[in-house]
């Protein structure tokens, strides 16, 4: 079983939403091999609460807007630090860069197939990293949160 074309035109656009927001590291999974409950994951992160926000907004507006649609669950949204958005035929998560490294979701889904996104989303691969070498250069003893 494969992703749906509505799956994976939600995915797209989800995607496309959260590059616009300078989302990090964008990625898709199609899991409707192992789960039965959607068919697609979006893992996108952002460096701080404020932008996780912002784009779980744009992801939710975009989608409402040009699809139709709204998500039946939001959760993690008073903390900003992994907001979930279930769309039934999708899930998107949006991590603080912090919690995304440490809970990993690449590593659970790393044998399902990715989905294509748009060339916008692909560009974010590696952002995460880049911002946080950047940060460390700025200012080491800011980074890991030591000040």
């Amino acid at each position: 079983m494969t992703a749906t074309d509505r799956s994976i035109e939600l995915i797209s656009a989800a995607a496309q939403a959260a590059a616009d927001k300078l989302a990090h590291d964008i990625i898709a999974y199609d899991v409707s091999d192992v789960l039965s409950i959607t068919d697609a994951f979006l893992l996108a992160s952002a460096p701080n609460d404020r932008q996780v926000k912002s784009i779980v907004d744009e992801i939710e507006e975009r989608l409402s807007k040009e699809l139709g649609t709204k998500p039946v669950r939001r959760e993690g949204d008073r903390e900003a630090r992994w907001v979930l958005l279930d769309y039934v035929d999708i899930v998107v998560h949006v991590q603080h860069s912090e919690e995304r490294v440490f809970y990993a979701l690449e590593r659970l889904w790393k044998d399902c197939p990715e989905l294509e996104l748009p060339d916008d989303a692909k560009a974010t691969r590696g952002k995460a990293a880049e911002h946080a070498k950047l940060r460390a250069e700025e200012d080491p003893a800011d980074f890991g949160g030591l000040r």
